[in-house]
């Protein structure tokens, strides 16, 4: 959680230099404060000591891999992280959503995009902030809480990632609808804008495996989005 009076503070961790001074130039000059690692384990101790406002990471790094720090930094703090790679395997993209990423980009990559998807995430921070004082919601067998952060489904706890948190809760809000891809980005991810991104899709997919079993499934609306729906336990 970061103080809107002082300038949000983002660790860059990627171990090419020149990748990393030109993510930290363009960060810099869109008025953040930044702090740059090239080793994951550098990185992770200096959150310990420090929580910033935004992780990015890259994914191929020696020592301790951009995956081992991800879930390392999320098994106590929920900031929005966001990794680098050069890979663009499918199983690389759903293991990071899977541990927690907030979103996954491919090198190469346009760096006003990256600056881009970080503004949207701290909003998406203060939405969440925003959340916290709203009513518990309940829907067939689901019950969410968002001042707690508690999800349960057929009176079991569900061990969901802050977006697939956000995801679930939003689709549960708006039960009665058919909600767009592009309105879960721009509610749930931030972005104000069509960014090109298969977070939302890989989000959706972690969260139905998850719910198998409660009571509740997520269907496609083809060539729209999703609809949250009651099923039999």
């Amino acid at each position: 959680m970061y103080n809107k009076t002082m300038k949000p503070l983002i660790y860059v961790c990627e171990d090419e230099s020149v990748i990393l001074d030109t993510i930290l130039s363009f960060l810099v000059a869109n008025d953040y404060d930044v702090r740059g690692f090239t080793s994951a384990l550098d990185c992770l101790q200096a959150f310990k000591e420090r929580t910033c406002d935004c992780l990015i990471t890259d994914v191929n790094m020696p020592t301790m891999n951009g995956f081992e720090l991800v879930q390392q930094v999320r098994a106590f703090s929920n900031v929005p992280v966001i990794m680098l790679t050069a890979r663009d395997a499918d199983m690389d993209y759903a293991l990071g959503i899977h541990l927690g990423a907030d979103d996954y980009i491919t090198k190469p990559f346009s760096t006003l995009n990256l600056v881009m998807r970080v503004k949207a995430l701290l909003r998406r921070v203060q939405l969440d902030l925003n959340q916290q004082n709203q009513e518990r919601v309940t829907f067939h067998t689901l019950y969410m809480d968002p001042k707690t952060r508690v999800a349960t489904a057929h009176g079991k706890s569900l061990e969901l990632t802050p977006m697939e948190y956000g995801v679930l809760l939003y689709l549960a809000r708006h039960y009665d609808q058919a909600i767009s891809r592009e309105v879960l980005l721009q509610k749930v991810w931030g972005y104000e804008s069509m960014v090109e991104t298969r977070a939302c899709d890989d989000t959706i997919r972690r969260l139905r495996k998850k719910l198998i079993g409660s009571g509740i499934s997520i269907d496609t609306v083809w060539g729209y989005g999703f609809r949250i729906m009651e099923t039999e336990v």
